[in-house]
């Protein structure tokens, strides 16, 4: 099993990215994330102490990005996502987002299309890492493991020749459990983060990206992820992944169900 690393033992690499807007996200979100939890990270040497990378974790809760943004940016480095546009009309929280350089995706409508991989390309360009979620939102999987992704993160990695890591949590359900909007405070709780060895892409760089590259990228990712995700759970993912349009499931919205 791989060894868990404390964040304070690890460089403090962040000074150059360290914004006015991170700065105070620091001061306002960090105190009371570590009031309700605690993080076990595993494996944060794998997370460039500089340069441009694509970070791909796994999704089945609402709190997810704020606990991988407080990972990542204990690891030393600027924690920035592709996220719900409409996040970005709320106050205070829309205002955050913009200052921090976070990217807004609209999920349909006129505003879909590629400006949102155009942000991340000039995140990418300029030296900096980008998180990008592969399932495109909350799992549809029964049990929460991963399900099918979408090719976008590879496409980044592909297009610019930068590292995509694979990362993996558990415990942000017992945090924010799955569609839920009550938030457990008490008593503090523990929240596993892994990250893995790059994925392998090294056939698929120098060729035409094409769906096919895409798909096979996309498939390496997802089970890396579940790999990480069976360890920390102790557990073995199903052998087929999950795949929303074979259960006569809309990709987006919350499902109507019963959580334990």
């Amino acid at each position: 099993m791989t060894t868990a690393v404390s964040p304070e033992s690890l460089p403090k690499r962040r000074r150059h990215e360290r914004t006015v807007a991170f700065t105070m996200l620091e001061a306002l979100v960090v105190p009371f994330l570590n009031v309700i939890a605690r993080l076990d990270i595993r494996g944060g040497a794998r997370i460039p102490a500089t340069g441009p990378f694509v970070l791909s974790p796994n999704h089945y809760s609402n709190i997810d990005p704020v606990i991988m943004a407080w990972a990542v940016w204990k690891l030393g480095r600027a924690p920035r996502f592709l996220a719900k546009a409409s996040l970005f009309k709320v106050p205070v929280v829309g205002f955050a987002l913009r200052r921090s350089g976070q990217i807004p995706v609209d999920r349909a409508g006129s505003g879909r299309g590629n400006a949102p991989i155009a942000a991340a390309n000039d995140l990418v360009e300029h030296e900096k890492g980008v998180i990008v979620y592969p399932e495109g939102t909350l799992t549809r999987d029964p049990d929460m493991w991963p399900m099918r992704g979408k090719t976008g993160a590879v496409r980044l990695a592909l297009e610019h020749g930068v590292p995509l890591i694979p990362a993996a949590h558990w415990g942000t359900q017992a945090v924010l459990p799955r569609y839920s909007k009550k938030l457990s405070v008490f008593p503090r709780k523990r929240i596993e983060i892994s990250f893995g060895e790059p994925v392998d892409l090294d056939d698929l760089r120098g060729q035409p990206i094409t769906q096919k590259v895409l798909v096979e990228g996309t498939d390496r990712v997802m089970a890396a992820i579940t790999a990480l995700l069976e360890e920390l759970r102790g557990e073995t993912a199903p052998a087929e992944r999950w795949n929303p349009a074979a259960h006569n499931q809309t990709e987006y919205g919350r499902l109507e169900e019963r959580e334990q």
